[in-house]
C-alpha cells in the first residue's frame, strides 16, 4: 500500500472507530435506531448537497450507464450497512460491534478475487488470518464469559458483509469520478430508503438529550460524510484487499473511545487481541509492498 492510500485509510479508521460509541450515546440519549440512522444521513446528504451547490465548485453528474450500479451500491453500502449497525447496537456494545465489522477485510479479499482479479499473496492471507484471530480474542474480551450470536450481532455480521461488497465494487467506479462526487452519489442513493423511518421523527428528536443530538450531528458529518471521502481516496490509490485490511485497526480506536466516553473498559484479552490485529495490518502491508517491489 502506498503512502497516500495508507494515510487516507488511517484517517478514515480513526474517525470510523469513534462511530460505534457515538451511536450508542445517541441511542442511550433517546434516539430510536431508525430515527438515528435517518438523521445522520439527512445531515450527510445535506452536507454533500451544500458542497455540490457551492459557488465555484465543479461537481459532475453520474453517467447514465452507471446510475443503476450507483443506486444498488448506495443501498448496500449505506442503507443496509448502517441500518444493520444502528439496530445491532441496540444490544451489542460499541467495542464488540467494531470487532464484528472488522471481519470485513476477509469478505473483501474473497470478493476482490472474483470481482477485481486481485489475489493476495501467501503472506497477505496469513495477515488476514492473524487479524481474524485478533478479532476473535477482542470479541471474547468484550463479551464477558462468552460470545453468543444474538439478533443484534447477526445484523452487524450482515452489515460487515454488505460493506465488503460496497468497498470492492466501489473501486470499479473510482476511475470515472472524483472520490467526493462518488461518495455524494452513494450517500444520496442510500438515504432515500431510510425515509421509511421518518414517521415520528420530529417528536422523537424532541425527547432526546443534548449529548444525543451532538452525537448524531457528529456521526452525520464526520463518519458518514468526511470519512467516506477519505476512504474512497484510499481505495482509488491502493489495492482493495490491502486498504480494507486497515479495518482491523478500527476496533482498537473503538474500544479506546468507548472506554473514555461510555466507561466501557477493555479487558486484558481485548488489548492482546488489538495488538494482534495491528500486527496483521503490518504483515499485509509490508509483504504486499515487497511483492510489488520484487515483481
Amino acid at each position: 500500500m502506498n503512502k497516500k492510500a495508507f494515510v487516507m485509510a488511517f484517517i478514515t479508521i480513526i474517525i470510523w472507530g469513534s462511530t460505534f460509541a457515538a451511536i450508542r450515546a445517541s441511542l442511550h440519549g433517546g434516539y430510536s435506531s431508525g430515527h438515528l440512522v435517518l438523521t445522520r444521513f439527512l445531515i450527510a446528504s445535506g452536507a454533500f448537497l451544500l458542497y455540490a451547490l457551492w459557488p465555484g465548485t465543479k461537481f459532475g453528474l453520474p453517467k447514465k450507464e452507471d446510475i443503476i450500479k450507483i443506486l444498488v451500491l448506495g443501498w448496500i453500502g449505506i442503507t443496509i450497512y448502517h441500518t444493520g449497525i444502528t439496530f445491532g447496537e441496540q444490544t451489542v456494545a460499541a467495542g464488540t460491534a467494531a470487532m464484528i465489522v472488522a471481519s470485513a477485510p476477509i469478505f473483501t479479499a474473497i470478493i476482490a478475487i472474483f470481482a477485481l482479479n486481485e489475489y493476495p499473496s501467501v503472506f497477505g492471507w496469513i495477515g488476514l488470518g492473524i487479524g481474524f484471530v485478533g478479532i476473535f480474542l477482542i470479541t471474547l474480551g468484550t463479551s464477558g464469559t462468552g460470545f453468543n450470536i444474538t439478533a443484534g450481532a447477526f445484523l452487524i455480521v450482515i452489515a460487515a458483509f454488505a460493506t465488503s461488497i460496497f468497498f470492492v465494487f466501489q473501486k470499479t467506479l473510482l476511475p470515472k469520478y472524483r472520490p467526493i462526487e462518488l461518495t455524494a452519489y452513494f450517500t444520496w442513493a442510500g438515504t432515500v430508503p431510510l425515509l421509511i423511518f421518518s414517521p415520528g421523527l420530529i417528536e422523537g428528536l424532541q425527547g432526546a438529550t443534548l449529548e444525543a443530538h451532538l452525537s448524531a450531528v457528529y456521526v452525520g458529518i464526520f463518519p458518514a460524510a468526511i470519512a467516506y471521502v477519505t476512504w474512497a481516496i484510499a481505495l482509488s490509490s491502493g489495492r482493495a484487499g490491502a486498504v480494507t485490511s486497515m479495518i482491523y485497526i478500527e476496533p482498537v480506536f473503538a474500544i479506546l473511545v468507548a472506554w473514555v466516553w461510555l466507561r466501557e473498559l477493555p479487558s486484558v484479552l481485548s488489548v492482546i487481541g488489538g495488538l494482534i490485529a495491528i500486527s496483521s495490518v503490518i504483515v499485509v502491508n509490508i509483504f504486499e509492498r515487497r511483492r510489488r517491489s520484487t515483481g
